[in-house]
């Protein structure tokens, strides 16, 4: 049976290591208790058999039973978060927690769901439409096509998507936040924030009395949390991300709890670096357009040519490249061509005035 390390924070909070595919390995799941003995559990991981019995060693060590389980919150969509949110709450009947619009991501990502709801008209900004009746693994390898991937890359793409599947079968039952009240946890009341651009619908929990921010991966220490355009979703993804950064880091933070890699201070800092490193990505991006228009996999080359060996990787870094470049096209600094059924982005000053 897997172990998870555990680690107790503030005495009421337990950070749980649970395992997960490479590059990342691990995701930190959280669990609160209540005056009563029974718990919430924050992001519980992908499911597989390697986390399921990771959780039943985590019950048996801390001797809880499934009815122990309170609550399941799931600060976004994305399988090492959500995975097994559906597994545990068959074998406890808990609720599950997320965001309305964190919802309709899942539906739209795993296939509970067409987008109705989502916004899926062609944005003539970004080439950023899709078909309500095609899921998203049938869209995209096609999508990226269109802006320039290969398709020695983009083949693999649709496979790549279907294999997450599994880490989110059965989907949950949920119960949506209202975000305008606070939720209550640990014997706490947490305000909830909800920004986006990493996932849209991304709720961190707030405790202003100590302090506490519970920040799923809106914020990480030392990795950039991916900021990814894709069809169907939100077209500004990286305008939505930096707003969220903005809002997050206006809260006084003693220590932050990220989805991945360890609780850390200077929560402020970090918000700021975050912010700085994207302006950087952005003024990287738009000098490579000065020299004439590209396709947003050749910016995407340049951006990432020696991290990326594996589809995986690509379709984050893909995704990243796209979110820059309607980024800089919203600012006014690139715009975006059609050619022969593809899209091609070039300086703006090198075209004339802006081409909507």
């Amino acid at each position: 049976m897997s172990k998870a390390e555990l680690t107790s924070w503030d005495k009421k909070i337990l950070q749980v290591s649970v395992p997960m595919d490479s590059p990342l390995r691990q995701v930190n799941s959280y669990i609160l208790s209540d005056e009563d003995g029974r718990v919430t559990i924050i992001d519980p991981g992908p499911r597989s058999p390697d986390t399921e019995n990771c959780w039943l060693g985590i019950l048996q060590e801390l001797d809880l039973s499934w009815m122990d389980i309170r609550d399941i919150v799931v600060t976004h969509h994305h399988p090492d978060h959500y995975g097994l949110a559906g597994w545990l709450q068959s074998q406890s009947g808990c609720k599950v927690w997320m965001t309305e619009r964190a919802h309709a991501e899942a539906r739209l990502m795993w296939g509970l769901g067409t987008g109705e709801d989502l916004g899926n008209d062609m944005d003539e900004d970004t080439g950023n439409g899709v078909d309500n009746d095609v899921g998203i693994n049938e869209i995209l390898p096609d999508y990226f096509i269109r802006h320039g991937m290969t398709e020695q890359w983009s083949n693999g793409i649709k496979a790549h998507l279907e294999s997450f599947n599994s880490q989110v079968e059965p989907q949950p039952a949920v119960s949506y936040f209202n975000v305008a009240e606070p939720f209550k946890m640990g014997g706490r009341e947490w305000q909830l924030i909800v920004t986006g651009g990493h996932a849209p619908g991304h709720v961190s929990l707030y405790h202003a009395g100590s302090g506490l921010m519970i920040c799923g991966d809106a914020v990480l220490p030392q990795i950039s949390p991916n900021v990814s355009l894709l069809p169907g979703s939100d077209p500004q993804p990286l305008q939505t991300f930096i707003q969220g950064l903005r809002e997050l880091g206006s809260y006084p933070v003693s220590m932050a709890f990220p989805g991945h890699r360890e609780p850390f201070a200077g929560f402020a800092h970090r918000v700021s670096s975050l912010l700085a490193h994207h302006e950087e990505r952005l003024d990287t991006a738009a000098a490579l357009l000065t020299s004439g228009p590209l396709s947003g996999f050749a910016v995407c080359e340049f951006l990432f040519r020696s991290r990326v060996t594996t589809v995986h990787q690509m379709r984050f870094a893909m995704s990243e490249t796209l979110a820059h470049l309607a980024e800089l096209v919203r600012r006014g600094r690139a715009v975006m061509l059609e050619a022969d059924g593809g899209f091609l982005f070039a300086a703006a000053e090198s075209v004339g005035e802006h081409i909507s």
